[in-house]
């Protein structure tokens, strides 16, 4: 009597993303966080846009959102602030001396999906049958720092999700379309940008701004939620001058002077939005002049 040996094989083929590890924990410094608002991933793709779509509820969007934040969220350098109608704070930014007190971030993603498709392939044998499922996906970003309105960084990632199923004489593995391969092939495309997006926010100095000046009270923006600490010192900055780049017609921002330092003596506030401390101003040469404060900022001392 002859006897028949079924094999049934499922493979997946995916990366396992790790959480992204904060350098302040392999070098032993601490970092101030960053605030970042995250624009609406828009879906520029035709996939699942039916009659009924909607644009200002896209689930792929939402889904892409949703996975840069958790991966931004899992270096600990960020504040992540969502914020949903980004074509009104833009105008609005456009009109303020200072786009960071409209928006209140250091940073923007814009982001959107724009290039997304599944196919199956199968491959018969003798025995055997092998079926493949293959969602390919691809992102951009740009990254804006808000003080600026400038796009410091702008590029593509592509993912691949694959589920491979595989009968033998007839017996085997049989699965329908999963639904879970769209979440790692987006997951895998914005792996390849996320490190570039951390380097970019944290390789400029950390930057605030003077809330009030006067003789009831010292105060910058930020606060606990950041890092920042009592005791901490950063340096007072005056505005540089702004030079306009004749071949492209960008203003560019020459580097401040220094006019002293400021000691962090409490901090305060309830959400990332609302936080502040309370500063004490040490400078040899100058004084702030309270009545325009936007003619300085606060940087991080590296």
């Amino acid at each position: 009597m002859l006897l028949f040996c079924y094999v049934a094989q499922a493979q997946r083929k995916v990366e396992i993303v790790e959480p992204v590890v904060s350098n302040a924990t392999d070098t032993g410094q601490r970092v101030i966080k960053r605030k970042v608002a995250i624009g609406r991933f828009s879906n520029e793709t035709q996939y699942a846009k039916g009659i009924f779509y909607d644009k200002e509820n896209d689930p792929m969007g939402k889904q892409a959102l949703d996975i840069l934040s958790a991966k931004l969220a899992a270096s600990g350098k960020f504040l992540l602030l969502e914020r949903s109608d980004l074509t009104s704070l833009l105008e609005e930014a456009k009109k303020s001396d200072n786009g960071l007190s409209t928006i209140g971030a250091d940073y923007m993603i814009i982001g959107s999906i724009t290039e997304f498709g599944r196919k199956d392939v199968g491959k018969s044998g003798v025995f055997s049958n092998t079926k493949s499922q293959i969602v390919e996906a691809a992102v951009a970003v740009r990254l804006v720092d808000v003080s600026t309105g400038l796009i410091i960084y702008s590029d593509e990632g592509k993912g691949t999700a694959e589920l491979t199923t595989k009968t033998t004489l007839g017996v085997g593995g049989r699965a329908g379309y999963d639904a879970t391969l769209s979440d790692k092939a987006i997951s895998e495309a914005i792996d390849q940008l996320v490190e570039n997006i951390i380097n970019k926010c944290t390789d400029k100095p950390w930057r605030t701004y003077f809330l009030s000046y006067d003789s009831d009270a010292q105060l910058i923006a930020g606060g606990e939620s950041q890092g920042i600490k009592v005791g901490d010192t950063f340096a007072v900055m005056t505005n540089g001058k702004k030079v306009k780049n004749p071949q492209t017609g960008v203003m560019i921002e020459l580097p401040g002077k220094k006019i002293g330092t400021i000691t962090v003596s409490a901090t305060g506030g309830d959400t990332p939005e609302t936080e502040y401390s309370f500063v004490a101003f040490s400078g040899e040469e100058s004084t702030i002049n309270s009545e325009n404060l936007n003619e300085y900022y606060i940087e991080e001392i590296k």
